[in-house]
């Protein structure tokens, strides 16, 4: 999957929302974003193998908080967990992406209408704006995960 066109689209507000605990939602935050940068790998789930967008959510959040996730982008919109309003985004909440009702597509909130993901074969992990054309035209919710 790739973002044709990044820049955020003007006006959109996404509000500023303290997390219920700031402490594992900034290493959640820290961890994701020192991951950009790696390259993408179906099915990859450690930075020496790389991420698909899945692995990249499984790892951050074990590394990190020792929270095990489901693995797939599909599961993982599924998981129990709080359903997010896109103006309620705290950084470490999971955004989805897909079409037709299925979810295809995963990423890790980092705030001001920002995520973390691992994109597409041959790319490599990044920091992408929802209202980027792509990722507005396919947003599907998202999830919050730390409680």
């Amino acid at each position: 999957m790739r973002s044709k066109a990044p820049a955020p689209a003007p006006g959109r507000d996404w509000g500023s929302n303290a997390p219920v605990d700031p402490g594992a939602s900034n290493s959640v935050l820290m961890r994701a974003i020192s991951l950009v940068g790696t390259p993408y790998r179906y099915g990859g789930n450690t930075p020496q193998s790389g991420f698909d967008c899945s692995g990249l959510v499984n790892y951050v959040y074990d590394d990190m908080l020792r929270k095990k996730l489901p693995r797939s982008s599909s599961a993982l919109a599924a998981y129990q967990g709080q359903k997010i309003q896109p103006r309620q985004l705290t950084a470490g909440d999971l955004v989805f992406f897909g079409s037709r009702g299925q979810v295809s597509h995963v990423g890790i909130y980092v705030g001001d209408g920002r995520f973390v993901h691992a994109p597409s074969s041959g790319g490599t992990v990044r920091l992408d704006h929802l209202d980027g054309a792509y990722w507005r035209d396919h947003y599907t919710g998202a999830k919050r995960v730390i409680e």
